[in-house]
């Protein structure tokens, strides 16, 4: 993945910022990085609304057809179902993408100009393990919504089935 800009990360010199720039680069790197850490914590947050709505969305499923009698709503729920997990997908990697470039392009290039590059450093031991170890968060996340996703298609198939051929409900 490239990442370019038309603009340099660092806009000022040391020379030219003045004597306070290495604190205020410090700070600005802190903040930034604060910034990365509540990008998950909302990817968290809102994974776990998803999941009690899809959780939600199985239940009533379950009490429709319990009760029967209502036909139309045994694919329009699982339908409802299937299309907050295809938004639940994409948050995931929305919130992926933009972590992607903190973690990957900012974080690193004002490393540059830190005593320590803990986050590259970090990575770099990531990646010589890579094989074996590591397995990034969002590519085991985005399975999930891939699995509601397949049983709430199951859940239509079912519905559609016994509605047409069987005529049960």
């Amino acid at each position: 993945m490239s990442h370019k800009s038309d603009k340099p990360l660092i806009q000022h010199s040391k020379e030219s910022y003045g004597e306070s720039f290495q604190a205020h680069l410090l700070e600005q790197y802190k903040l930034y990085v604060q910034s990365a850490d509540n990008v998950s914590a909302r990817r968290i947050a809102s994974i776990n609304y998803v999941l009690a709505i899809n959780t939600a969305i199985i239940a009533l499923y379950g009490v429709i057809v319990s009760t029967s009698g209502h036909t139309q709503l045994l694919i329009g729920v699982p339908t409802i179902g299937a299309i907050v997990s295809i938004l639940w997908f994409f948050i995931i990697k929305s919130h992926k993408d933009l972590n992607e470039i903190k973690f990957e392009v900012v974080i690193p290039e004002l490393e540059q100009h830190l005593p320590a590059a803990l986050y590259q450093y970090e990575w770099q031991m990531i990646k010589q393990r890579k094989s074996k170890l590591y397995n990034p968060v969002t590519s085991i996340e985005s399975r999930i919504p891939c699995a509601f996703i397949l049983l709430h298609i199951s859940l239509i198939l079912v519905s559609a089935y016994n509605i047409l051929v069987c005529r049960i409900y």
